[in-house]
């Protein structure tokens, strides 16, 4: 995933005419605030460990259903 940033990166600076600093506030402002609050839910990416999980727990699952990878990977 971070190589499509940069290649997105490289062609947005080619083609925009970014300056090195341009671009680098530009990649500070596209990166995904680390304290945002899903990112301190304990995701899991088999059903059979979140069924265990939220039996274990007494909790319901969540389940987000997409086209493609959940983690991006595809």
């Amino acid at each position: 995933m971070k190589t499509l940033w940069l290649v997105f990166g490289l062609l947005v600076t080619s083609a925009l005419g970014l300056t090195e600093a341009e671009f680098q506030k530009l990649h500070r402002e596209l990166q995904p605030n680390p304290k945002a609050t899903w990112r301190t839910i304990p995701w899991k990416t088999s059903v059979l460990d979140a069924q265990a999980a939220a039996a274990r727990e007494e909790k319901p699952i969540f389940i987000w259903a997409m086209d493609g990878h959940p983690l991006g990977c595809t």
